[in-house]
């Protein structure tokens, strides 16, 4: 039933790419388009535009707008309203104002460039990028493709650092080639500028020509766009709607130049932003696709390409559904509005523009607006909604079973199964440190008298207790033990005294009791330190710190450290979530960390030595066999609960993120069978919770609405009603943002109810804490974080990385 789910909302983004022409209705000379009669009932309906776009100008969301319709084959509205400019000066909107496109760039200028490169077998989908641009392979880009590029596939980030600030066009070239992806290719969505000025460079690489000019020459000049242009000249200057003060609320004003910043770096041209042009020009635009690639004889496209650009193209059973460059089914298409159909597709951009085309009923619906003018807080993202559902009530229509059915073969559904070539690892025979020092038979600590560090989940690969291994090693004395929060069997959520191992009766020192260091008294006779415990990949989970201070005490005393490295059970490929302010370090975060580094117990440890001139003789038994993309369950080796609530992998996977707010007066179901799968409080609102947080579409999680009373821990023997969290798809979770979006949720519906400030040292960043209050957009909160101190750590990071 799923599949068949999948390829109905797969066969429902398609439709029949021709135009039935009719005659033109109030439109300009470059937007008519001649032909046959059409209905008049509409006509009526689309009046409703005016007072919600009056209404967007009155309430400061934008200065003005110019709407463009066009429904088979004719314009039947078109309007400008409010005032193009209000700084310098008041000037009237007109509707042949020309607006900077920002990211409309991708889809009119780049995807269209990709696509005619396409048709003349000078690029294709599949093949890596590399192969067009051998530099672009290095720091792990060699596979990304041409196809994830366009789908937002490709795993980098949003986009170029500007600080320091840098300028031309050669400097972004060279800046890309240094970008490492910060998810594997074709693993998750990640919408990403880079993507298309990589795109741009591949147009000019391939064709030979800029993509100005590529795109002024086989787009623009065909299909007669005279007002769509990069780098308009001063004498259409006056007919440009400006755009923000270059400091965002201070200095020049933008006024035909380039509002994105990166792009204005880059000289104005760039494959993400950098075109301006005016509603008609558009609707010319729009047409050419609704009629299979061609307008007035000229074509710039075959209809089997227009097909295929605007069907789906994104990894197989994904939730977020675009085409090559179109979006068709995200939380990007709020232009789509309720009414137009799952099939139809379109694209926003920054500045306030958007265009949405639904080839069912041969509607294009046009908006654009300079929103950000002057000073960047204007917001049209209701506004275009509106206009859509208006639009959508006159024209859309349900798709026929007849166009359901010729469409099917064009979405590529079994193609996507295998396009995306994310690495499958399956069962490994990863080998941990103590693995390793075993088949050594323990040479390093040969003469040593030992004090270990670990508890319950430092097993070899068959299950032996590190303990057992390190008493038993001849050459080896073992005199003391130390276990950290949870104890040496890891089953206590309190704190745990000192005690003795019943086993071997040596010295049980715990680290989670009235100290939380190794103190000089529990290491006399020690002339060797060894770590050997399974962390958990997340910044507040306390093993590390216990690491760091070991580190500390090994450096203090002058005797090594060895750490028996293992994985990070959540794989070593992705590091996401805000970075520890460095005035919130603690015991629950010991290092400026992002909430999931990505790094295993090992990398940590060189990180804290050095980062930190510790000084410690620091020694990591590195593992065998253990890559950076694999999950725990890919390992082979066996799963250990590395503490009392983290029993499975699936609860790993979300700990980032649910334990982000477990500060504030919520349970996350400690004391349930299902910690960190659940959440909720007394005073939640289930149905209300779940309806909300699936309506953000969150990659890779659902809700449903749930009551739980906990056995113990917080609101022990209360019922607490809240929402269960299913993971669908654990490589497109960003679980530290999911974190967010549950924060701003809480904090959105339960304002008087819900604790936020105490979810601050978890969260770690107060700048994120504030954004959440003051109703910033999670996912814009958590691009800030990728461009900001996490761009920063990924580099600082990669010094220390010991494994590929």
């Amino acid at each position: 039933m799923k599949i068949l789910i999948l390829c109905l909302v797969m066969a429902l983004s398609a439709a029949l790419i021709e135009s039935v022409p009719c005659d033109a209705v109030q439109t300009s000379k470059s937007a008519r388009v001649t032909g046959s009669r059409a209905g008049q009932r509409p006509a009526g309906q689309l009046a409703a535009i005016a007072p919600v776009v009056e209404k967007a100008i009155e309430e400061r969301k934008c200065p003005g707008a110019v709407v463009e319709i066009g429904n088979r084959g004719r314009v039947v509205y078109r309007k400008a309203f409010g005032r193009r400019a209000l700084v310098p000066k008041p000037l009237p909107m007109r509707a042949d104002t020309i607006f900077d496109l920002a990211s409309l760039t991708k889809v009119v200028a780049s995807t269209t460039a990709v696509m005619q490169l396409l048709e003349q077998g000078k690029i294709r989908l599949e093949q890596p990028v590399a192969e067009y641009w051998p530099e672009f392979k290095a720091n792990g880009k060699d596979d990304i493709t041409v196809r994830e590029l366009m789908t937002h596939y490709s795993g980098l980030r949003g986009d170029l650092d500007l600080k320091p600030a840098w300028s031309g066009y050669e400097t972004a070239l060279r800046m890309i080639v240094a970008e490492t992806p910060i998810a594997p290719p074709g693993t998750r969505f990640i919408y990403s500028d880079i993507n298309y000025e990589t795109l741009g460079e591949l147009v000019r690489r391939v064709s030979g020509q800029p993509l100005d000019l590529y795109c002024r020459e086989h787009i623009f000049r065909p299909l007669g766009m005279k007002n769509t242009m990069f780098r308009p000249l001063a004498s259409v200057r006056l007919r440009i709607a400006p755009t923000q003060y270059e400091a965002g609320s201070s200095g020049k004003m933008l006024w035909g130049e380039v509002h994105d910043p990166t792009a204005h770096a880059m000289g104005g041209v760039a494959g993400h932003a950098g075109l301006f042009s005016t509603a008609d020009d558009l609707a010319v635009f729009a047409q050419t696709l609704l009629d299979g690639g061609r307008y007035k004889g000229a074509r710039i496209l075959s209809p089997v390409t227009v097909e295929k650009m605007t069907t789906p193209q994104t990894p197989y059973g994904k939730m977020l559904v675009r085409g090559l460059g179109w979006d068709i089914d995200s939380y990007y298409a709020s232009n789509r509005g309720d009414l137009f159909p799952v099939g139809s597709f379109g694209h926003t951009g920054f500045t306030g523009t958007s265009i949405w085309i639904d080839p069912f009923s041969k509607t294009y619906v046009i908006l654009l607006t300079n929103s950000v003018h002057p000073d960047g807080q204007g917001n049209v993202a209701t506004l275009r909604a509106e206009v859509a559902d208006i639009a959508g009530a006159a024209f859309a229509r349900t798709p026929t079973p007849d166009e359901l059915a010729s469409r099917r073969a064009a979405t590529g559904y079994w193609e996507l199964a295998n396009s995306y070539r994310a690495e499958q690892l399956g069962q490994a025979n990863v080998q941990a440190g103590i693995d390793v020092l075993e088949s050594q038979n323990f040479a390093p600590l040969s003469g040593h008298r030992v004090g270990l560090i670990t508890n319950h989940t430092g097993r070899d690969r068959a299950g032996r207790r590190t303990i057992d291994l390190l008493y038993g090693a001849s050459g080896v004395k073992l005199i003391a033990i130390f276990s950290p929060e949870h104890g040496l069997f890891g089953t206590a959520d309190d704190r745990v005294a000192s005690t003795k191992e019943p086993a071997t009766g040596l010295p049980v020192y715990s680290l989670y009791d009235d100290t939380e260091r190794p103190t000089d008294k529990m290491l006399e006779g020690i002339d060797a330190l060894v770590f050997d415990i399974q962390d958990a990949g997340v910044r507040f989970y306390t093993y590390e710190t216990t690491l760091g201070y070991a580190l500390e005490a090994a450096a203090r005393k002058g005797i090594p450290l060895y750490v028996l490295d293992r994985p990070d059970p959540i794989g070593g490929a992705l590091v996401e979530g805000p970075v520890l302010e460095k005035d919130r370090l603690s015991f629950v975060g010991y290092f400026p960390l992002p909430v999931r580094h990505g790094m295993t117990i090992g990398e940590l440890a060189e990180m804290f030595n050095g980062e930190n001139h510790l000084g410690a003789r620091l020694q990591v038994i590195k593992m065998r066999d253990w890559r950076r993309a694999a999950w725990y369950d890919e390992t082979g080796l066996p799963w250990v609960n590395p503490s009392p609530n983290l029993r499975n992998l699936t609860e790993a996977a979300l700990y980032p993120g649910v334990g982000m707010v477990e500060g504030a007066n919520l349970s996350v179901g400690r004391g349930t069978d299902t910690p960190f799968q659940v959440l909720g409080a007394p005073w939640v609102d289930s149905r209300k919770l779940a309806d909300y947080l699936n309506a953000r579409r969150i990659q890779g999680v659902r809700f449903l609405p749930f009551d739980f009373t906990p056995r113990d821990n917080r609101f022990a023997g209360e019922v607490c009603h809240g929402v269960q969290i299913d993971l669908l798809d654990r490589e497109a979770l960003d679980a530290p943002e999911l974190g967010v979006e549950l924060a701003a949720a809480l904090y959105k519906l339960f304002a008087q109810s819900f604790q936020i400030d105490k979810t601050l040292p978890l969260v770690g960043s107060r700048e994120v804490l504030e954004a959440i209050k003051r109703g910033h957009d999670p996912r814009r909160i958590a691009y800030d974080w990728q461009q900001g101190a996490l761009a920063q750590f990924r580099k600082m990071r990669a010094k220390y990385l010991l494994y590929q």
